[in-house]
Order: structure tokens, then C-alpha cells, then sequence
């Protein structure tokens, strides 16, 4: 077997792995829940992704492949226009059947089947086949990512508040605290966006030049001390802070923490003085368990609209997509993955140092950017034209990445994007300024 086919056979095996070991914690009856709109089950993320592997390679490229169901590819096609009909996403939870025994069968038979096309299907086949089989991991371990933060909204609105698992504290959680400061980026023609022979999604490509003024960008996250001063300080009733819709979205929700915030025993969107609130008394929902805070940690679970108040609350800004990527160039030491523990699904405290630090490892980092194509942007071919690019609307890019991203999966390249009111993705804040 050449060597690429090694590669993805071995990433096949350990990306589906992870998919049932994240459910494992999990009953049937939380693998049905669907919280919300935007969420769906696991059981469905478990199923959609095995439906990923036999519509698009398996039903696409071996001819001798058998689907397991043919009813089940209108249950579980996502937003697919070009493949047929679906499944109204709001109602996933609805999908009772099949069951989740089902669907763990579908799941072997899948794998068993690409097992079998990998290892023996001719090299033409293979050759048609091999782009979309690796998309198909990276499209994988964006639902093992989802799978998390969906079922913490679900476990969230459980009064028992449930822990998906038991917790321990890592090694960054217990270090020293280490102040921000800021590093000066001198700007000028930069060249951004995916540049290699790796794999990337379509919408980090082509590399292209960008022009980016002189400016400052900080080296560490906002932290939990810093957001609670801003609540203190009136940030959720003062509408100059805020942009208009994201004021709209502060009324129409009574939004006056983060998400999962609660203080002194009552839900976080219950009407109090900030200035009366006392840091000792706020706790956070995790996927451990509800805790006290921690004050150093980077704050999480903030949208788009609280992140740019913030910011402007503290005299600075959000940084675009490209000074942010242009940071991350420059920061050549910082690691990649930095953890991936499923006892310290939360983010941690900073390591002491100096440069920029949290690039990858603990929140997701909203931006300045609109979510667009770039300069030659061109889809990936065939069904899968439609993964990135019909989302180019409404949407804003989140870059690095976040301590429930899957191992493997980031570049400073990556694209993330989520509409501006979107809070139960793990989302914080970096701040950027003008240069002086």
C-alpha cells in the first residue's frame, strides 16, 4: 500500500475513534437532545458523518458498495441542495428512529467499507476519491468539536446540570499569573491564506497578498478579571458601547454576563447592579460541572456583539482575520495543538512568557472580518462546492482555535465563522489597536 494510502487509513481509524469515544459519556436519551436551532443531537452528528462517508465516497467512487438504508440520506444529508432533500434541521431532535443502535451499525458498516475501498480500490478510483476522504476527516472533526458544544447548551438547560465528564486540573490552569502587553506589527504587504501541499478547506485559499497598516495586537486573551470589571463598569446597559444590533440582541435577550454565568445562585440575566456584584460570588457552567471562576482564565461563550463592546469599552478594537494571521506567522514557536484532554474540556490559564501566547489552544478568537472570499476563491469541486462558500453572507470569521478542537485540525490559515449573536460556540476576545 503506498504511502498516502497508509496515512488516511490510520487518520480514518483514529478520527472515527474519537467520534465514539466522545459519546461514550453519553445515554441514548442525551444523544437525542437538540437544545436549539443552531444544535443538533449527537446521535445525528454521529449518523450525518457516517452519511458524509458513504454519500460522497463510497456511493461516488466503489461501485460494488451497498447502501445500508436508503431512507436515511434524506434524515441525515445537512444542507446539501445538489444531493436531494433534508430533514428540517430544527426538528433533529425529532429523529427518534433510527435508533442510536442503529445508527452505530450503520457506522461499522461504513467503516468496514472504506476500510475495504482504501486498502483495495484501483488507483484510479482512489485517485477520484482520496481528496474527499481526507475533507471527510476534517469534516468529521468539525462535528467531534460540535458534538461537545452542543450538548453543554443541552446539559446547560437542565436544572440537575449534568456533567458530561469528570474534570482535573491541567498544568496551565495552576500557573503564575502573567499580565498582557502588546506586541507593535508594522504592517505593509503580508501574503495570508493556505500556501502549502497540506490540506486546507477551500475557503483558506489561495494565498494572497494583503496590505495591513501598522498596529498593535495583544499577546494573551481578555481574561474573566478584566470581562467582570466591564460588567461592573455598566458594559451591558450602556448602548454607546455596543453596535446596533448587537444592543438590539442585549434587549431582546437580557443578556448582562456570558453565557453559563450565574452569580450568587441566580442565572446571570437576572436583573442586579453590577457594581453590587462580587467576583467570589460568580460561578460558570462546564461540561464538568457548574464551578466557581476563575478570574485569570480567557473569558468564553461571548458573541460577536459583547466581544466588540468590550473592546471598546477598553479604548481598543477587534483585529481583522489578516493582522490576527499575520500575529500567528509571526509567532513561529507557538505551538499548534497544545492539549487535548477530555477531563479539562474548559479553557485554561496562560503559561508564563512572553510573545504571543493562546494562539490555538483555548477559545476561538472573533475578529473585525466579515466572512468572504478570498482574491480567486474556488470551491472544491462537485458536491462539495457546497461546504464553505454558499455561507459567505451574514457571517463573521473566528480564528485559532479552542480547547475542545480536535487534535490535528488547526492551522493559522483555519476559517472559522458563526453568525454575530452566536454564544455557545467556545468564543472569546483578543484586542487589537491602531498603531501610534
Amino acid at each position: 500500500m503506498d504511502p498516502h494510502r497508509q496515512h488516511l487509513l490510520k487518520s480514518f481509524a483514529a478520527v472515527r475513534a474519537l467520534s465514539r469515544a466522545l459519546a461514550e459519556p453519553l445515554s441514548a436519551e442525551d444523544q437525542q437532545l437538540q437544545s436549539m436551532a443552531d444544535a443538533s443531537p449527537t446521535k445525528w452528528h454521529l449518523a450525518h458523518t457516517s452519511w458524509f462517508f458513504e454519500t460522497l465516497v463510497l456511493g461516488a467512487h466503489d461501485r460494488g458498495y451497498r447502501v445500508f438504508d436508503e431512507r436515511f440520506g434524506a434524515l441525515f444529508n445537512s444542507y446539501y441542495e445538489s444531493l436531494g432533500p433534508r430533514h428540517p434541521r430544527p426538528q433533529r431532535g425529532l429523529l427518534s428512529r433510527p435508533s442510536l443502535a442503529e445508527v452505530a451499525q450503520w457506522r461499522r458498516h461504513v467503516d468496514d467499507a472504506m476500510h475495504a475501498f482504501i486498502t483495495g480500490a484501483s488507483d484510479a478510483a482512489w485517485n477520484a476519491a482520496a481528496g474527499t476522504i481526507e475533507l471527510g476527516l476534517h469534516h468529521e472533526q468539525q462535528h467531534q468539536e460540535l458534538m461537545l458544544t452542543d450538548i453543554k447548551h443541552a446539559f446547560s438547560l437542565n436544572a440537575l446540570e449534568p456533567a458530561y465528564g469528570p474534570s482535573r486540573p491541567s498544568a496551565a490552569a495552576a500557573a503564575a499569573r502573567t499580565e498582557a502587553a502588546w506586541i507593535d506589527m508594522p504592517g505593509g504587504v503580508v501574503s495570508l491564506g493556505h500556501g502549502d501541499n497540506g490540506f486546507a478547506f477551500d475557503n483558506e485559499r489561495p494565498r494572497h497578498p494583503a496590505l495591513l497598516a501598522p498596529h498593535r495586537i495583544a499577546t494573551r486573551l481578555v481574561n474573566n478579571a478584566a470581562f467582570v470589571e466591564f460588567i461592573r463598569d455598566g458594559g451591558y446597559r450602556r448602548p454607546t458601547l455596543w453596535l446596533s444590533d448587537g444592543w438590539a440582541a442585549v434587549q431582546a435577550n437580557g443578556w448582562q454576563a456570558p453565557a453559563y454565568w450565574r452569580w450568587d445562585g441566580i442565572h446571570a440575566d437576572a436583573p442586579r447592579d453590577p457594581q453590587t456584584i462580587d467576583p467570589a460570588e460568580i460561578t460558570l457552567f462546564t461540561l464538568h460541572g457548574r464551578r466557581a471562576i476563575d478570574l485569570l482564565e480567557p473569558v468564553c461563550h461571548v458573541s460577536l456583539y459583547e466581544a466588540a463592546a468590550f473592546a471598546q469599552w477598553a479604548g481598543a478594537r477587534l483585529p481583522t482575520e489578516f493582522e490576527w494571521e499575520a500575529a500567528a506567522q509571526a509567532a513561529s514557536g507557538s505551538p499548534i495543538r497544545h492539549r487535548y484532554d477530555l477531563q479539562q474540556l474548559h479553557p485554561a490559564r496562560g503559561l508564563p512568557g512572553s510573545g504571543m501566547q493562546q494562539l490555538f489552544d483555548e477559545v476561538w478568537e472573533w475578529t473585525a472580518s466579515a466572512y468572504a472570499p478570498y482574491p480567486g476563491f474556488r470551491p472544491f469541486p462537485g458536491p462539495a462546492s457546497e461546504y464553505n462558500g454558499k455561507f459567505m453572507m451574514n457571517q463573521t470569521v473566528l480564528r485559532g482555535g479552542s480547547c475542545v478542537t480536535p487534535p490535528g485540525h488547526l492551522r493559522p490559515s483555519y476559517r472559522n465563522f458563526f453568525p454575530a449573536s452566536a454564544r455557545w460556540q467556545f468564543s472569546g476576545v483578543r484586542l487589537a489597536q491602531d498603531g501610534r
